[in-house]
């Protein structure tokens, strides 16, 4: 500290009406609106900070990290100046303002910090022309509840002034403390610049066999693996993780220095867009891969010659497979969640290993209740998203350590672990179709529509011939979810229509980007013969999505002939 106290400002502002955070206390937009809108970013981090309890706010301790996109360093110091002005006592930040979503949770919860704020706007690209986000987790370092959304919002539809101190500057480049000297305030404000990696590194030496995954990648019989980091926040967790501490060669992993527009690619680890890996596995060389997307809680595996493994069978295999992981042959298994549109395959899990399942909303702030209550220790979603009770986010890398332990434990590779699986279980087919950029107004009342049809009484036991296949309706509903530990009640979460033959269509209004609406379509039809295991699943599920197509009108109705994404 040198020199004066650094003045502290109340600025005056005006609200911003769009201001309403999606699932989890995150606020996603372009991001010229941030860097363009007056005071737009300062609004957003007033509302959350006056969300905390005063009592709660001064003096505390909160964690600040980014998945380094474009304006992120910016909007870092734009929040740290708010923090200290606003009471906040100390702040961790990673180094160049970097660390993963993954890596914040754990942080939090180590430290026992109220909050943290990450900026990230997920598996959306970056840049000028990109997106950008701010994201809100509470002290047990899961996304903001929607309680706590809610109050955010409201704060920011009435805000009049914000608070910060536009003279303090700090140095994200320099590990260790750095202390400001504010006007008005009897402590100094406490800046720590941690390594990234370091504390979510010992988390997961307490959770796996690290000996175990070395050997299965070093030696003479190594196992060659390709990890793409998509030039997001996974780079250097990869490096030291991977590489570093476990022996992987160090050109196993591409695509490692963060970038801010993600290298001019599309940062969401899925066969779309991941195809620099997907080519690199075709080629049979290696025989495990993995993406992650840009803040490092999504992941997709591959296997040999570019063998997918879908999200939800992922999640249902390592459910089958935890007794490979020292942490759950110590802690145990007590249940597993699942979001609504995910693949049913855990419940076939579930079922054989005597566990519940907990079926919720989209959203990873409803596993977060059920794992504090102990109720719930592996989730999963279909976008590409599973983590387990050591954390209270998705976690892309612990996912991808799980399958490398279950590699080393079974000694088969990823196709045959695959196959083996749906041997003893059934395949389910699935698929995911994204219709986006819409008109909220149109898609507003392709659901009312929707709704108002396939939730009508005689709409149950109407049977639909496609080719040589018919389908019976068995039962629809409107997704809602009572939480089983407070017993919040979750309403219109998606369109689901269940047939006999356990077959399954939804529908799901998506609004992440808060800017254009997006219509999820998700299918899923389930083989139990091994016989019919080899299908193509967009062949497979075509009846079905001739069925919703038909219900729907989507295509008429918006003017599209398909989705914009197939996952």
């Amino acid at each position: 500290m040198e020199g004066s106290p650094i003045p502290v400002l109340t600025v005056p502002t005006v609200p911003y009406e769009d201001q309403r955070p999606a699932g989890g206390g995150g606020l996603r937009r372009p991001t010229g609106l941030f860097e363009g809108q007056r005071n737009y970013l300062p609004n957003f981090i007033q509302s959350v900070l006056s969300s905390i309890d005063l009592r709660d706010r001064q003096g505390c301790t909160m964690v600040v990290g980014s998945d380094g996109r474009y304006f992120s360093r910016t909007a870092t110091e734009i929040v740290v100046q708010m923090a200290a002005a606003n009471g906040i006592g100390r702040l961790i930040i990673g180094q160049n303002g970097i660390l993963s979503t993954p890596a914040v949770s754990c942080i939090i919860r180590k430290i026992k910090a109220a909050g943290g704020i990450i900026l990230t706007a997920s598996h959306c690209p970056g840049g000028p022309g990109g997106e950008f986000g701010v994201k809100f987790n509470v002290a047990n370092g899961g996304p903001a509840p929607d309680v706590v959304s809610d109050k955010i919002y409201q704060i920011s539809k009435t805000i009049e002034e914000y608070a910060i101190c536009p003279d303090l500057r700090i140095d994200l480049s320099r590990l260790g403390r750095q202390e400001f000297d504010l006007e008005n305030k009897f402590k100094p404000f406490r800046v720590e610049i941690v390594d990234p990696v370091d504390i979510y590194l010992n988390l997961l030496r307490t959770i796996f066999d690290f000996n175990a995954i070395k050997s299965l990648l070093t030696g003479p019989g190594q196992l060659k693996i390709r990890v793409d980091a998509m030039h997001g926040v996974m780079g250097p967790y990869v490096r030291k993780v991977l590489c570093d501490e476990l022996g992987a060669p160090a050109n196993s992993a591409i695509n490692c220095v963060p970038l801010e527009d993600f290298g001019g690619q599309h940062p969401d680890p899925n066969l779309t867009y991941a195809t620099t890996l997907l080519e690199a596995m075709k080629g049979g060389e290696y025989g495990f891969g993995a993406a992650f997307d840009a803040d490092g809680d999504r992941y997709m595996i591959l296997g040999r010659n570019g063998f997918f493994v879908s999200p939800s069978d992922s999640l249902a295999i390592i459910a089958a497979n935890l007794s490979c992981i020292p942490y759950f042959r110590q802690m145990g298994v007590r249940g597993f969640g699942r979001s609504m549109p995910t693949s049913t395959a855990l419940d076939r899990v579930a079922k054989s290993m005597k566990v519940p399942v907990y079926e919720t909303p989209a959203g990873w702030r409803f596993f977060s209740n059920l794992m504090d209550s102990g109720r719930c220790s592996l989730c999963g979603e279909e976008s590409f998203g599973t983590g387990s009770d050591h954390l209270r986010e998705k976690d892309g890398l612990w996912a991808v350590l799980v399958w490398l332990s279950i590699l080393a434990a079974r000694k088969q590779s990823v196709e045959e672990i695959v196959r083996d699986h749906w041997a003893k279980f059934g395949r389910h087919y699935y698929c995911r179709f994204d219709y986006e950029g819409l008109e909220p107004k149109t898609t507003y009342y392709i659901m009312r529509d929707l709704e108002a049809l396939v939730t009508d009484k005689s709409f149950i036991g109407q049977q639909f011939a496609v080719g040589n296949h018919v389908y019976s309706v068995a039962k629809t509903d409107c997704f809602e979810y009572v939480d089983p530990v407070d017993g919040t009640v979750t309403k219109k979460q998606g369109l689901r229509i269940i047939f006999s033959d356990a077959s399954r269509l939804i529908f799901r209004l998506s609004s992440s980007s808060g800017v254009r609406a997006t219509i999820r379509l998700y299918a899923e039809s389930y083989e139990r013969d091994p016989s019919g295991h080899d299908q193509e699943p967009q062949a497979v599920l075509s009846p079905l999505i001739a069925i919703a197509l038909k219900i729907s009108r989507i295509h008429e109705r918006t003017g599209r002939r398909g989705p914009t994404v197939i996952t």
